[in-house]
């Protein structure tokens, strides 16, 4: 018997990329959960609950699937950034951003229906952001690129050249911690090897 399908109950292109360069094809089933729904105001729990509740959306489509949930927030100065209401906040959320530092907190939750079990992680990492000119931000923000992303940029696109360095996992910060998720498909006893395509 084969390993179960890998689910990824989120519509990020990101993350389905990060996945399909490691060598796993993963169905796409975003959650359309109503992230309004869980309002805490510490970071990585938040994540957790989010990343759960995705996975938990998914779950009743399958009968044995492996469902990866993810959800990333930005924490700058004890302030937490998801995706950008519009424009406006977008570029708010730069100028106090540029010439700082963020944690970028990304929860994970792996359900394993085949064994009735579910693991919930969470991988933070430091972006530290360079100084900006005013013009540089409208520019960005015009691109329409920081209104897709926790955080507001996206380092895999133009806000890459906005980042001056990353403390921790690379992939974490676009949506998706590689590291994480082969040692979450260890502890539920797969080799993330068995999952290439």
């Amino acid at each position: 018997m084969g390993n179960p399908p890998f689910v990824l109950a989120s519509a990020s292109v990101a993350r389905r990329r990060l996945l399909q360069t490691a060598g796993i094809e993963a169905l796409v089933c975003p959650s359309d959960f109503d992230e309004s729904q869980v309002q805490i105001n510490e970071p990585a729990q938040l994540v957790k609950i989010l990343a759960q509740r995705k996975a938990e959306t998914v779950a009743p489509q399958f009968e044995s699937a492996l469902i990866m949930g993810c959800d990333s927030i930005l924490a700058v100065n004890g302030e937490i950034h998801g995706k950008p209401a519009d424009a406006d906040q977008a570029r708010q959320r730069w100028q106090k951003m540029q010439g700082h530092f963020g944690d970028l907190y990304t929860g994970h939750a792996l359900i394993d229906l085949c064994q009735n079990r579910t693991l919930v992680r969470y991988q933070v990492t430091r972006v530290y952001f360079a100084q900006l000119k005013r013009s540089t931000i409208d520019a960005y923000v015009a691109t329409g690129e920081p209104l897709k992303c926790a955080g507001s940029f996206a380092l895999e696109g133009r806000g890459g050249l906005f980042v001056e360095k990353i403390e921790g996992c690379h992939s974490n910060v676009i949506g998706l911690s590689l590291p994480l998720l082969r040692q979450m498909l260890a502890d539920l006893g797969y080799n993330v090897t068995d999952f290439w395509q």
